[in-house]
């Protein structure tokens, strides 16, 4: 049975963020197909993390910079190495190489990196995204980790686009990957008259969260507010600091809860999802979650980037405060319109997010590995910069793992 080794940049929670929701449908996808998966992680075991042993995925908590993992690596002799985004490859692209060269190296982005620090500093200073913004020491570090695997997998349709004509990517080394569903969700949610309130959900430690909920407190909420007095908001997300939950104010109506354990009870309970993305970059989970519930949503252009369809979007998209506020009005009121944005959520679903996309997936992978010889020679830039990059990093990796061995010797000051 061919074994899958998933390196995790932090251990998945589909109940805290879209980033763990989708790492656990590649895992199931790998199980389905009747791979042995095993998870290993150098992060801390986290509060919130999917209980992995009832799938019978193993896990295994590794080091960094050290050699142990290269021994295990060895031992359990993987088919396939994937990476839970770039800096995992950065840090075990090498040992990999060394341990298991034969096994496919896969590279999931979550999403691009450098395009979401590039709108987050553009939007900070006020300016369009243009070039050099793009072109930031971070693209090159994550260009260069797409170039050294043998496929990535890329979330969004928008940013194989970006990859392709902005940094000049080959298609062969990428794979369109957003999320699926196994199933289609039913049509039958609760009604119009049967909702109440607003929602907003997303993971505090995500920095595209934190805006939108700064932007909905200080902008946004006041302007629904004063249209509706007796509306609500509910603010949901893991991890909410004291900065968040110092904005918990009932005489306004903005109600900050923190972590829920089934997003999808008060995502399906709400009447409207507001997502007021100002930047940010790949798909969002909450808005594929609001339309599996039936809730229409508010959003921007970068909250509904990579998951329109041509006959348009569950609710409305506006790019500013008080057309977001409006448009968040006009449908909480509207039962037509927001019936009609109901189904057109469903049709979205069925139309980018359905069982199909997994299968399709899966073609790609395979024959990534049942050619990944071919394609490496194929890739000569790939080679190159395995060949400078992770010598730099392999002898980085080496010179602390040396050091930290020397520091156990170090004398002890003291009486002793």
């Amino acid at each position: 049975m061919p074994l899958l080794i998933i390196l995790g940049y932090v251990w998945p929670e589909p109940n805290s963020s879209a980033a763990g929701s989708r790492m656990l449908s590649l895992i199931k996808l790998y199980l389905s197909q009747g791979w042995q998966v095993q998870f290993a992680s150098p992060a801390e075991l986290s509060p919130h993390r999917y209980p992995l042993a009832e799938l019978g995925v193993g896990e295994q908590q590794i080091k960094l910079n050290c050699d142990s993992f290269e021994r295990w690596l060895a031992e359990v002799k993987p088919q396939a190495v994937m990476f839970d985004r770039f800096m995992l490859e950065e840090q075990f692209g090498w040992r990999v190489e060394q341990s298991c060269p034969n096994a496919m190296r896969i590279l999931d982005m979550e999403d691009c990196h450098a395009l979401r620090q590039a709108r987050q500093t553009c939007h900070a200073q006020q300016r369009p995204v243009a070039a050099e913004a793009l072109n930031s020491e971070l693209a090159l570090r994550e260009i260069a980790a797409i170039y050294r695997c043998d496929l990535t997998l890329v979330i969004s349709e928008a940013e194989m686009q970006l990859l392709q004509q902005h940094y000049g990517v080959p298609a062969a080394l990428l794979c369109y990957c957003p999320f699926w569903l196994q199933a289609l969700p039913a049509t039958n949610s609760l009604a119009f008259d049967e909702r109440e309130h607003f929602i907003a959900i997303g993971n505090f430690r995500h920095a595209p969260n934190w805006q939108a909920v700064l932007w909905l407190k200080q902008q946004i909420w006041p302007q629904i507010r004063q249209q509706l007095p007796a509306a609500e908001l509910h603010i949901y997300g893991a991890y909410p600091p004291p900065k968040a939950t110092a904005l918990h104010n009932p005489k306004q109506g903005f109600l900050v809860k923190g972590w829920v354990a089934n997003s999808n009870e008060v995502m399906r309970s709400a009447r409207l999802c507001l997502a007021p993305l100002a930047f940010g970059a790949g798909l969002k989970g909450k808005l594929l979650e609001a339309m599996c519930q039936g809730t229409p949503s508010v959003t921007t252009d970068i909250g509904a980037e990579g998951m329109l369809i041509d006959s348009g979007w569950s609710g409305s998209i506006a790019n500013n405060s008080a057309d977001l506020a409006n448009a968040a009005v006009a449908l909480y009121q509207d039962k037509l319109g927001w019936q009609q944005a109901q189904q057109q959520g469903y049709q979205i679903i069925a139309t980018r997010f359905g069982p199909q996309q997994a299968s399709q997936v899966w073609q790609q992978l395979q024959q990534g590995l049942a050619n990944i010889e071919s394609r490496r020679q194929a890739n000569f830039t790939g080679l190159m910069l395995r060949h400078h990059a992770y010598r730099s990093t392999k002898f980085m990796g080496q010179w602390i793992e040396a050091k930290s061995k020397l520091a156990q010797f170090a004398p002890v000051s003291g009486n002793e």
